[in-house]
């Protein structure tokens, strides 16, 4: 979503981020929805070379990104995927519950999806107008 809110979508960054899920590979560590977020972020600032000068908003963005995340995962202890789902992703059953049971923690992951994309637009329309304003 994000990608496409800045109008650079590409099969390879989303291939990229692609195991960002279940808390990067399943480890039940970062949320892959936060990360993927701050990828978003990155590919409208971040540099495109090594050679290249980071954006200083860069830095702005994903402090204000991982700000909102934390208040918007307060009510589950920390803002790992571990915590959110309440669930060990290696328990091959506790993942089949996950996917299949539509009262499972889940939800969790669908509300947080849908709200961190929605603070995400916000911070990225608001950057992407100073960017056309510069």
């Amino acid at each position: 979503m994000g990608l496409e809110k800045i109008k650079q979508e590409d099969e390879n960054v989303i291939k990229a981020v692609g195991a960002f899920g279940g808390g990067i590979a399943s480890s039940g560590s970062v949320c892959g929805t936060l990360l993927g977020a701050v990828a978003a972020v990155s590919a409208l600032h971040s540099r495109g070379s090594i050679e290249g000068k980071e954006n200083p908003r860069m830095w702005g963005c994903g402090h204000k990104l991982i700000k909102a995340f934390d208040k918007l995962t307060e009510e589950f202890g920390g803002n790992t995927c571990r915590e959110i789902t309440e669930m060990e992703w290696s328990d091959r059953d506790a993942v089949k519950e996950y996917y299949s049971n539509p009262d499972s923690s889940r939800k969790h992951c669908i509300r947080l999806v849908g709200d961190l994309a929605f603070i995400l637009g916000q911070i990225l329309e608001k950057e992407q107008k100073r960017l056309e304003s510069e």
